[in-house]
């Protein structure tokens, strides 16, 4: 996040001052939460992995990235190289020791983890941090949050909010523990009770806003499928792989971009014309991302209708990202649980601007088998990509003769919006055309068809 300290800074220090931390702020832009403090966080991760060395690890970039878009300070990383979390603490006893003094080293207010945390993890790590302990999701739907700005966007997040919170009430409700916890009279007392109440308040939110956003998904559906006469693209890839910047430059239009995860929430659809008479549909799209929570996917499935309904995907992927590869194969992943994975694909390299020798471009594709090597923002390789996307388009014409009567505008409007009329002659009341027009769009033309 631009203008603020990352764990890079702290690094140096350690490196510099023989691990002793930084004191004081230099005058340096800090972030702050809704109450003005600072968000110092500590990332902690587990996995196989093994670490670099002591003060970089790479398996924590992208929780590194994502804390940085919420505007956190990261101030140090730590990372247990173990098969599987610890059931009861997340890391290893001796782990949550070594952690508890760097926090304090550091003066670290927040802790995030790079996993789902189970609610016993959460209360055990927080009664021996004495901190605020953040999971992956709940930092995510944070972000999120913070992002959505339509009101299916904030429905989707109100959900999925809702439904990470469900499981969680009773950590919520811990300080209220000495109330039942000597059991016999008065066991049943208000902290239970409380927890009873919000049951069924989170409950039945979660029955009102799936009722109300199952109603926008078929406004939605009904809304993609009447556009089956023209040709539609989605954009597809990891956060930040470029999509809105790719957007922009093949249509124009004025979307918003941002160099930070989740920039785009919302699906936007623009009409992209590609010469000759030929238009698609083109639709961005929420961008992926490894371990997305699952009540984020089932909350945004409404949203990635374009996805499913699309006659071909751009899966754009940044072409500097060193496990390009793994990003590939989580998108993948997620488009077959989306029920799009058998829509077809072009793999799209963007970004190759910022690769330090045009060979690494090459090989990459060589790679991936993929000719689609393009930088949105310098607009190299962008007419290959239009060149593939007007063939594939074309692919699903037909040529077709077609006689319409003068009189019938809105038949001649229709078969101009949606195909290449290539001639055109009158005879008497009668208008004879031969066009090239959407297999999709036979179906509505068929009444003029002739042999």
């Amino acid at each position: 996040m631009r203008g603020h300290w990352d764990d890079r800074d702290y690094a140096a220090d350690r490196r510099r001052n023989k691990g002793e931390p930084r004191k004081r702020a230099r005058g340096r832009t800090i972030a702050t939460d809704a109450d003005g403090h600072v968000e110092r966080a500590v990332l902690v991760g587990v996995g196989a992995a093994a670490s670099v060395d002591d003060l970089n690890f790479p398996m924590l970039d992208e929780l590194a990235e994502l804390a940085r878009t919420a505007d956190a300070r990261i101030v140090d990383r730590v990372w247990q190289r173990r098969e599987r979390p610890h059931p009861g603490t997340y890391l290893g006893s001796g782990k949550v020791e070594e952690l508890k003094q760097r926090c304090e080293d550091y003066e670290a207010n927040v802790v995030i983890a790079d996993d789902d945390l189970t609610p016993a993890q959460v209360r055990n790590l927080e009664a021996a941090l004495d901190l605020r302990i953040i999971d992956r999701s709940e930092l995510i739907i944070h972000i999120f949050a913070t992002h959505a700005r339509t009101r299916q966007a904030r429905l989707q997040v109100d959900l999925a909010q809702m439904k990470y919170l469900a499981p969680r009430l009773k950590r919520m409700w811990t300080h209220l523990s000495r109330i039942t916890a000597v059991g016999g009279i008065g066991s049943r007392g208000p902290g239970e009770k409380q927890i009873e109440v919000d049951r069924r308040i989170i409950g039945r939110r979660i029955r009102d806003l799936t009722a109300e956003l199952a109603e926008i998904e078929g406004r939605r559906v009904r809304q993609v499928r009447s556009r089956s006469d023209v040709f539609k693209v989605g954009l597809v890839g990891y956060t930040n792989a470029g999509k809105s910047t790719l957007m922009r430059r093949l249509t124009g239009a004025d979307v918003f971009i941002a160099d930070q995860l989740f920039a785009t929430l919302d699906t936007r659809t623009r009409r992209w014309t590609m010469g000759d008479g030929l238009e698609a549909l083109l639709s961005d799209t929420v961008g992926f991302i490894d371990k997305l929570p699952h009540h984020l996917v089932a909350s945004f499935h409404a949203t990635l209708e374009e996805v499913r309904e699309a006659d071909l995907l751009l899966h754009v992927v940044d072409s500097g990202d060193p496990d390009v590869d793994g990003k590939v194969r989580i998108v993948r992943d997620v488009l077959k649980k989306l029920g799009a994975g058998e829509v077809p694909e072009v793999l799209v390299l963007n970004k190759i601007d910022l690769l330090p020798e045009p060979a690494e471009a090459t090989i990459l594709a060589s790679r991936l088998d993929t000719e689609m090597l393009t930088s949105a923002v310098t607009g190299d390789g962008i007419e290959d990509l239009v060149a593939v996307v007007r063939e594939r388009a074309t692919r699903s014409h037909e040529l077709v003769t077609l006689e319409i009567p003068v009189s019938d505008g809105r038949t001649l409007a229709l078969l101009s919006r949606v195909g290449r009329i290539l001639s055109r002659d009158y005879a008497g009341e009668v208008c004879r055309l031969t066009a090239s027009v959407p297999k999709t769009a036979l179906g509505e033309l068929a009444p003029y068809l002739t042999d």
